[in-house]
């Protein structure tokens, strides 16, 4: 299929690079048998500074592959994945990882947690205590900064983790199904928090892999289907923000539902 691709353009004529950028991406894995698996097959896409990606499809058919090799974990066995305009090699601070565990540390505070890659890049202390005051606050948390993870609920950990990684102001963040298993009402305020760092994080790109269709049409701009390792589907959103429960049930998402669901049933 054809990917519909749109270049920013900046002062002076010259474009912005796409925050993310796969051109003819495939990835093999050899099985102990030594049979050659395919997982990703040939899949090109750009993605702009900005936009919030929602990427659903079958298990095991090569989302959280997409995903790891943004991040740099894993090599592509051919083609070229970009991020910012730089070809993507390793693991780095310009792409934050949420995944569906949250990786808070047992013996560091709400506050440590959110603090700590600043610390890492050797933020000065009055800059981690402001950026860290400015996260507790998006996410609600402000009386349980000196809390340990252990005496917070499984949502208000996941807001932890999510404000831990936008601390470090990303270029892009890239999300594996990290609200996998939470109940209606924890879920709804945790799309409103993502929506609003995304928000206040001069609305960095987003990667987001779920199995959800609801959940993708309440966050995305674009909803990307992947079946068999290849792009099967780019979908653009044009509900209005903030949606509400009737902009996700109204006609116009009932469309775009019916439209992902017949692409799944074939």
């Amino acid at each position: 299929m054809t990917v519909e691709t749109t270049a920013h353009q900046l002062a002076g004529g010259k474009t912005q690079p796409a925050a993310i950028e796969l051109d003819s991406v495939s990835k093999d894995f050899r099985l102990e048998s030594g049979e050659v698996v395919t997982s990703v097959d040939s899949v090109s896409f750009r993605i702009e500074p900005g936009e919030f990606i929602c990427v659903i499809g079958p298990s095991g058919h090569g989302k959280s592959t997409l995903l790891n090799m943004i991040a740099g974990f894993l090599p592509a066995t051919s083609g070229t994945v970009t991020v910012g305009g730089t070809p993507v090699t390793k693991p780095g601070p310009d792409r934050g990882v949420v995944f569906q565990r949250d990786t808070l540390f047992l013996w560091k505070t709400v506050a440590q947690n959110i603090e700590f890659g600043l610390k890492a890049r050797g933020i000065p202390k009055d800059e981690r205590k402001a950026v860290v005051a400015e996260m507790l606050k998006i996410i609600g948390l402000e009386k349980f900064a000196n809390a340990w993870p252990k005496q917070l609920s499984g949502g208000m950990r996941r807001r932890v983790a999510i404000a831990a990684v936008f601390a470090n102001k990303p270029d892009v963040l890239l999300m594996d199904e990290p609200f996998v298993g939470i109940d209606y009402l924890r879920l709804a305020q945790l799309h409103g928090v993502l929506l609003d760092l995304w928000q206040e994080a001069e609305k960095r790109a987003v990667f987001m892999v779920t199995h959800d269709i609801d959940e993708a049409l309440t966050l995305a701009d674009r909803i990307f289907v992947i079946k068999h390792g290849r792009l099967a589907l780019d979908l653009k959103v044009h509900l209005p923000r903030p949606r509400l429960t009737d902009d996700i049930t109204g006609p116009e998402a009932n469309a775009l539902r019916r439209q992902l669901l017949e692409e799944f049933s074939r």
